[in-house]
């Protein structure tokens, strides 16, 4: 009874009302528009084909963050990865090139600078996929998926998908700015979310057909409990670093003296990692899936789900961006100069540098941890398709984002409920919310 109150006070909240209201609706549209077919496709003939083609695990994979769109060619087609594509470089950029990373750094200006930049990053993009995504429809089976082809279609088709990537990414952003959560992260969440009542419908008819055993079904469902559970228990972990505050004495008034913790995650990038890494494996080895040339094929097939290289390489570039995204958001430098200005520091550890060397020191070894985390989830879906003959694309992956976003969004919510003196959704106690 206590989270259906809890749920039942948002609603007698009007703010938190309307931003829950505006999130859903604009989620809504966005799944509205992953249904709606590209102009000069025949779209339902082309995913029986995908289905039925050897390219149908990697479309799987590519299909979780678009909901499906993908496989169907809608207007949604390339999703939002052209966004976080874009993300990916600018950030890379800022450690780059000085002058970038000076603009990283003046605040709210910069900030929107950085916006501006993936935004049309994000253009540039999609032109270049939806490009190599309307010469490949044309070179698969002669063209048989396509009414007139030539320049009119790849034309109308760069068009059409690099406007619904940009709709994507101004529904992400309205949902940040005006709804609840974050609005990229919703999205992706929608997506894999639609996913699972066909996948259910899927194993239940495989379980009624015989293809699968009721033994292997209970198995499925158990581990993507343990999976769950598993993820809540880390995303919620914690390194607590005890500070303490010196007395100060201003006037007659005496400041500090209290104890308080520097909080470190076990898993401090959140998700970012494995979409930032399926997203730079994905999309070369998908266009290459649509090139009908031999070695191409080739190489697709090496870089899809399943394969050891696809595998070694997910894993190394899910650790990489695990540590390189710690570093970016979290500075032990600022953090140690911070402290030691407001009289803070960490006993037994002197202040300034040696208090950086120490945050730093324990940071490396949470992000070591939180990567292997990360790896070791993201790679179950490999095991499980690999071996198991899964009848639709279970995964850590998925799984990871829809578990970590759900915890951010109603972290959130509860924000909101406990500011205006409601209690949240667990009575003993806030749920900690993630950064990235």
């Amino acid at each position: 009874m206590g989270i259906i109150s809890s749920f039942q006070n948002i609603f007698k909240i009007p703010e938190l009302k309307n931003r829950v209201l505006f999130t859903l609706a604009l989620l809504a549209v966005y799944r509205i528009g992953a249904h709606i077919p590209t102009p000069g496709i025949n779209g339902e003939a082309l995913s029986e084909f995908l289905a039925q083609s050897g390219a149908s695990a990697l479309m799987g994979f590519f299909d979780m963050f678009s909901g499906g769109a993908l496989s169907r060619v809608t207007i949604f087609a390339l999703g939002i990865m052209p966004y976080i594509s874009a993300s990916i470089i600018l950030q890379l950029l800022t450690v780059v090139i000085p002058a970038i990373g000076k603009i990283a750094k003046e605040g709210e200006a910069g900030r929107k600078k950085i916006v501006r930049y993936t935004r049309y990053g994000t253009i540039v993009i999609s032109v270049i996929q939806s490009f190599g995504i309307a010469v490949g429809l044309e070179s698969m089976q002669n063209g048989a998926f396509i009414q007139n082809p030539g320049w009119s279609f790849r034309l109308l088709t760069m068009l059409t998908l690099t406007s619904g990537t940009a709709f994507i990414m101004w529904l992400g952003e309205q949902i940040t700015e005006r709804g609840i959560g974050n609005g990229i992260s919703l999205i992706i969440f929608a997506g894999i979310v639609a996913r699972f009542p066909s996948a259910i419908i899927t194993t239940v008819r495989l379980l009624q057909a015989g293809e699968l055993s009721i033994f292997f079904v209970v198995f499925l469902v158990v581990m993507m409990i343990a999976v769950v559970g598993a993820i809540i228990y880390m995303e919620r972990g914690q390194r607590k670093i005890p500070v303490q505050y010196a007395k100060r004495v201003v006037g007659r008034k005496v400041y500090g003296g209290q104890s308080t913790h520097l909080p470190l995650k076990i898993n401090t990038a959140g998700v970012i990692p494995p979409i930032f890494a399926s997203s730079i494996i994905m999309f070369p080895a998908t266009v290459a899936g649509f090139i009908a040339i031999p070695w191409v094929q080739a190489v697709a097939r090496q870089l899809s789900p399943g394969t050891v290289l696809y595998t070694m390489l997910y894993v190394g570039m899910i650790i990489f961006f695990a540590f390189f995204y710690t570093a970016i958001i979290f500075n032990p430098v600022d953090i140690a100069d911070n402290l030691k200005k407001y009289g803070g520091y960490i006993p037994g550890i002197r202040p300034g540098q040696k208090t950086s060397e120490y945050i730093y020191k324990v940071l490396s070894r949470l992000t070591f941890v939180g990567a292997f985390y990360l790896a070791a989830v993201c790679i179950i879906p490999e095991i499980l398709i690999g071996r198991f003959n899964v009848p639709f694309y279970f995964g850590g992956t998925s799984l990871l984002i829809a578990v970590g976003v759900a915890l951010d969004t109603v972290s959130q919510i509860e924000s909101h409920l406990i500011t205006r003196s409601y209690e949240g959704f667990l009575k003993k106690g806030r749920i900690k919310g993630r950064k990235g």
